[in-house]
């Protein structure tokens, strides 16, 4: 589902950045900024890349579990279920243009956030093709001090290049595993008393 999510963002942008800079390729990648041997990846060169910078528990939201009645007549047993666990992603969007390319970097941030302040939210009316799953998902800018920036820019070991940080609320994941079953005594107080009413 995380993918799934990425990708439609990525590719909405990747259709906005090809229209305002009228080319036919692609210009927005997913994928890690560097490899595990510290190499920029081929399909990262002169795009802009999109990548996972953390994965955060959303907390506002209450996790609770689904209580759901299963069964017929006098013997309901009610189920319940774990609780949905629901996900931020801080999605770094990094202009990775080298030598003599760094107004184009600056071109691709500007026309990245453009994007975003007139497209904030994604859900099954303007982007059809989200994952049924899902059911909105809101991006908004995270700032970050130079502290901040230089600690998180240490841990992908790469070198800064122009990029915005953008929080993508939020996705949900529900199995529906039933963590117990619990029986019903009685559906009314007739079925206690033998339907008397005296």
């Amino acid at each position: 589902m995380l993918e799934s999510a990425i990708g439609l963002i990525a590719a909405q942008l990747n259709q906005a950045l090809r229209s305002a800079f009228q080319v036919s390729e692609d210009l927005v990648a997913v994928t890690n900024l560097v490899d595990a041997n510290g190499n920029t990846p081929t399909v990262a060169g002169n795009k802009l890349v999109v990548f996972v910078a953390n994965i955060e528990r959303e907390t506002v939201v209450a996790a609770q579990g689904a209580r759901a009645a299963v069964g017929g007549g006098d013997r309901d047993v009610v189920t319940q279920t774990s609780a949905a666990v629901h996900l931020n992603l801080m999605l770094m969007f990094a202009a990775n243009f080298g030598g003599n390319q760094y107004s184009e970097a600056l071109k691709f941030i500007s026309a990245t956030v453009a994007f975003f302040q007139g497209r904030a939210l994604f859900d099954h009316h303007n982007s059809p093709d989200l994952d049924p799953r899902i059911e909105r998902l809101a991006l908004e800018m995270v700032s970050l001090d130079l502290a901040e920036l230089s600690n998180l820019w240490s841990m992908l070991g790469g070198k800064y290049v122009p990029s915005v940080l953008y929080r993508m609320r939020m996705i949900s994941f529900d199995s529906g595993h039933i963590t117990h079953l619990v029986p019903r005594v009685a559906r009314a107080l007739g079925s206690v008393t033998g339907g008397s009413g005296t």
